[in-house]
């Protein structure tokens, strides 16, 4: 039986714990913030994505960043276990669209008491990692926040990333692993909001749009469209659509970039100009603005009005054949310019971290300070939406606990 230390209470460190804790281990969890898995309430909505329920080679084509590394971790523990799993810790799951696993209650709060029980038989000692203790090369223990000194045959650290603070992740980790010599690759924010300077955002602030397609443009070439829910905000645009479109944007100083969005993806161009045309019969007294009443909702139709470059005194009956053929562009085509990524603090995961190349990723082992181990987000690992993410930090925290 081994003597576990884990920094961290966050999806990957409650894993760890429970695995090691079923494996006959004892285990000790720090956590420095009152409340252990705090992350897991935001993701999904509040309904917390659990995993994504495909086969392995069809998750690693999902994972941005060093997919190689997740090979040996992921065969070992798999989406259908991590559901497998759930189940019996007595949390009923679905598949959604997009075979993204969800509890059956939409409550995350559901998966973090699910863990917390998982989880039962640790120790939580709520306190932070201020450092390593690392003898005669080998980590051996921390020193805690509170100056107690805390010995350990092996140390995980799974303290996240950078994004949301506020739940606990302050890149704690990184310093921990630059104690030991470990190379960090620079974080950046991905499934974040997008920034643009295009001033019609802010006049739609607060704008949901659902069922509408957005594809992300770099330069001239499309890299990702899908069809769901955005949102319009006083920086520029955020919701589902907008967090999975970014994290497929990379150099974002070598490459133009916008996202176009179709407000009307059912109908192709030639039904739209039929609905058009049918709408200004019906309200051929109205203005430019009003006789969109049917087409598009109030907050966008003095933007649309703006941008479509129609008199606003314009009646609908007096609108010609191709000033309706420039407002189907427009509706099929809205086009938004990006020109930076949201910031860290809300971005849902963080992109860079501990550099896979130094870590075993069978046993999720630093090569560089035996007895420290690494698991989660604090890993120089990210997917895209729709699960990944999460079954990244299981799948490593369970490679951890099978290799003690």
């Amino acid at each position: 039986m081994a003597n576990i230390l884990i920094v961290g209470a966050g999806a990957a460190g409650l894993m760890a714990a429970g695995a090691a804790v079923r494996l006959g281990h004892s285990v000790t969890v720090l956590e420095h913030t009152e409340k252990p898995g705090q992350k897991l309430l935001i993701t999904g909505k509040g309904r917390c994505n659990v995993t994504n329920n495909c086969d392995e080679n069809t998750f690693l084509q999902n994972v941005r960043t060093n997919p190689r590394f997740l090979y040996s971790s992921l065969y070992a523990f798999p989406p259908a276990k991590t559901m497998e799993l759930f189940e019996e810790l007595g949390v009923p799951l679905k598949t959604e669209r997009g075979r993204r696993v969800f509890p059956v209650s939409d409550r995350a709060e559901d998966i973090r008491q699910a863990l917390l029980r998982y989880a039962d038989g640790a120790q939580i000692l709520y306190d932070g990692a201020e450092k390593l203790v690392i003898e005669e090369g080998r980590a051996v223990g921390v020193v805690t926040k509170s100056g107690r000194t805390l010995k350990a045959d092996a140390v995980l650290v799974a303290t996240g990333g950078v994004s949301y603070p506020v739940t606990g992740s302050t890149g704690d980790g990184y310093q921990l692993a630059k104690q030991a010599g470990h190379k960090i690759v620079p974080t950046v924010p991905s499934l974040c909001s997008l920034v643009s300077p295009d001033e019609d955002c802010r006049a739609m602030m607060g704008l949901s749009l659902k069922n509408v397609t957005l594809t992300l443009y770099r330069d001239k070439k499309a890299v990702f469209t899908e069809m769901g829910e955005m949102l319009f905000t006083h920086f520029g645009i955020s919701g589902p659509l907008t967090l999975m479109a970014s994290s497929y944007i990379k150099d974002m100083q070598k490459h133009a970039w916008k996202a176009v969005i179709d407000l009307k993806p059912a109908l192709d161009e030639e039904q739209l100009y039929k609905r058009v045309t049918n709408d200004f019969a019906l309200l051929a007294n109205k203005s430019a603005q009003g006789a969109l009443v049917k087409l598009l909702p109030a907050s966008m139709q003095p933007v649309m009005v703006k941008r479509w470059g129609v008199d606003p005194a314009t009646r609908a009956n007096q609108i010609t054949k191709e000033q309706k053929r420039e407002l189907v562009r427009l509706v099929k085509h809205w086009e938004v310019t990006i020109s930076k990524r949201g910031d860290l603090a809300h971005a849902v995961i963080t992109a860079g971290g501990v550099d896979v190349k130094q870590v075993d990723p069978k046993t999720m082992e630093s090569k560089l300070c035996p007895g420290l181990y690494f698991a989660g987000e604090v890993l120089d690992v990210d997917a895209y939406t729709g699960g990944y993410n999460l079954q990244i930090a299981w799948c490593t925290a369970q490679a951890f606990a099978a290799n003690l």
